[in-house]
């Protein structure tokens, strides 16, 4: 069963009963696609954000970044988050505001910018299903690239030194560790 067959119920009812367009018409489908789809996008976008809000909230950052930052052999930082953005099975819109997570705790952009173009690049469904699809050695190649593509962004991002134009606004997040550090050096 479809989870989102009561979205594709009501798009059908505003294609055809409400704006009276037949059903076997290309504007008909054409239009009830694009109902559908966007209602069911916008419903996951805020389902996946408000999970992820709460996934920041809890998800220790500060442990990420010592694993990221503590490195001082060259591109190792980088291949971590690559591989880290590799396991995580998340798409770019629910990346972003762990992107934006581990700027707040610290993380180097270069580095962090490996996560975020690893996340939604080499994932899940390319390591599983890709060879079923295209064969293991298409496989291979794509996620081999991927991984390079995200490890050399992060290096690239880095040397250009873009942290001045990062939005000052999206490095206020605190997590429960600042938090609760705020709170107890409060009570002192």
């Amino acid at each position: 069963m479809d989870i989102f067959y009561p979205v594709q119920l009501l798009a059908n009812i505003i294609t055809s009963n409400w704006l009276g367009l037949t059903k076997n018409s290309y504007l008909s489908s054409a239009l009830n696609f694009f109902i559908y789809d966007t209602i069911k996008i916008g419903i996951l976008l805020v389902f996946i954000n408000y999970l992820m809000a709460v996934t920041r909230y809890y998800f220790p950052t500060e442990k990420v970044r010592d694993i990221l930052t503590k490195r001082r052999w060259f591109g190792l930082d980088y291949l971590f988050a690559t591989l880290l953005g590799v396991v995580t099975p998340f798409c770019s819109c629910s990346s972003i505001p762990l992107f934006i997570g581990f700027l707040s705790a610290g993380i180097p952009l270069g580095v962090t910018f490996a996560f975020l173009i690893a996340s939604p690049l080499v994932n899940e469904s390319s390591l599983i299903l890709f060879p079923v699809l295209f064969g293991l050695k298409t496989t291979i190649i794509y996620n081999l690239v991927g991984v390079v593509v995200a490890i050399v962004g992060g290096i690239i991002i880095q040397k250009l030194h873009l942290e001045k134009y990062v939005n000052v606004e999206l490095l206020k997040y605190k997590s429960k560790t600042d938090i609760e550090a705020e709170n107890s050096g409060k009570k002192l």
